[in-house]
Parts: structure tokens; sequence; C-alpha cells
């Protein structure tokens, strides 16, 4: 296989660092292709026990100074995986939130809410496109290799991520913007699960539309500030929701 830095269009990713590396193994381990090594690395605890993982799934390991030049890996990084990429359906059952993030632009945004989504037990993430990649390395990193541990989905419109996942109870949905009729985030108690929280893009936030067939959301802040980063948005209402439903 050609060694090529990533491009969207490619079937393939690559997740940098060890630590990324030994989340990929816990779930697509059978995805990996080859990693890389640099050969003058000393090999400590962590890189002995990696390649012992690497060796038990029979993985191609490859020492290779130039693939890290190739790739743009940074000096501090001394081993990259190579890997295909996994596709995965969100769960649509009663007892599984969305979460939804409509035209998300930054790559560090994403992986940070997939990184505090998987944290808070939320196993399903719907993102509706034009959108930033999602296997993008950058997003990969940011994630801590938290993606490889989490549902996602594209979709090119909400609608039709409602006639996909909506399932036969339809959720409810929680739209996070600023609307005459939103509702204080604190005010929230949902009384199950069968919900979606919808989270739009860093610049524009969501449409107006959304208000037609959401509960619109605010989270209640200083007026000093016009709005909150998207991925602390969504953090704290993640977190809100995660310890206020009572369907466990």
């Amino acid at each position: 296989m050609k060694l090529s830095r990533y491009k969207r269009s490619s079937t393939f990713s690559y997740a940098f660092g060890a630590t990324l590396i030994f989340e990929l193994l816990k779930t697509y381990h059978s995805n990996i292709t080859r990693v890389f090594l640099r050969p003058t690395q000393k090999r400590g605890e962590d890189l002995k026990k990696l390649l012992s993982e690497l060796h038990h799934y029979n993985i191609d390991i490859v020492e290779s100074t130039k693939a890290f030049n190739i790739l743009g890996a940074k000096d501090s990084c001394l081993a990259i995986a190579e890997f295909n990429k996994p596709t995965t359906a969100l769960v649509s059952t009663p007892e599984t939130p969305h979460i939804v993030l409509v035209n998300p632009s930054d790559s560090g945004n994403l992986g940070t809410i997939i990184r505090t989504a998987v944290a808070l037990g939320f196993s399903n993430l719907a993102i509706i496109t034009p959108a930033v990649d999602h296997f993008d390395p950058k997003t990969i990193r940011a994630s801590m290799g938290a993606i490889f541990h989490i549902n996602i989905a594209t979709f090119a419109s909400f609608e039709e991520y409602l006639q996909s996942c909506n399932g036969s109870q339809p959720r409810t949905l929680y739209a996070f913007m600023l609307d005459q009729q939103s509702q204080l985030l604190t005010e929230i108690k949902p009384t199950d699960r069968n919900y979606a929280l919808i989270f739009g893009n860093e610049a524009t936030g969501l449409p107006e539309s959304f208000a037609n067939y959401a509960q619109p959301v605010f989270i209640p802040q200083s007026p000093i500030i016009d709005s909150l980063n998207l991925a602390v948005a969504a953090s704290i209402g993640m977190y809100h929701f995660s310890t206020v439903s009572t369907a466990r």
C-alpha cells in the first residue's frame, strides 16, 4: 500500500501516538493495516506493551523515519497506525439518546465533543453535512481516541436524520439556540432518554427553523460575552442531561 498523507476521500486514516493506537486496538484492531515506528526511539514500557499487542494481532510493524516525515508527524510522535475507516450506524432505541451536530466546521471542537460524549455515556452522534471530517487525524487526536468508542453517522440534512433515526417513538428534540421560546437548560428535566440534543455551527448556530420542531434551549450566561464555544456549550448540555435523566 502506497504511503500518502490523509485525504477526506481516502478509505483509510491515521492515529498518531501510542495512546490513540491503544484505543483503536480495543475496538477495531482488525482495521489496522500497519503501524509505523521511529527506528531510533527508546523502547520504554508503553512501547513494549504496544508492540506486544501488535504482535498478538499479527499487525505489520514498519520502522521508518520517512513515514513520519511524509505524514507530517511531530517529533514527539513515536508511533502511527494506519487503519481502514470503520462504518458505524446509530442505535435508535428509546433508551439511546443522540447528539446531533449541524455543520460543525472545526476538527478540534468535534474531537472534544466526541471525547466528552463518550465520557458522559453518549454513544450515538449524528453529523449533518457539510461538516468537518470526523476521520481527519486532527479530529481523532482531539478526541484522544474516544472516536473509536462511539457510533457516528453523517446525513445530508436534518430531515434525513429524522427519517432514519427517529424510531417507532419520536424523540424529544432539544435545539440549543436563542429564540423567544427558549427554555433555560437548568429548567429542563427529561423523564427518559429518548431525546436528541442539537447543536449548530460554530459561526452561525442553528437556523431559526429548528424552533418549529424542537424545544429551543438556552444556557444561562453573562451578557458580557456573545456566545459560548461550541465544544463548551455541547459539554454543558450533555452533562446536564446525563445527570438529570431518570431512566438509565
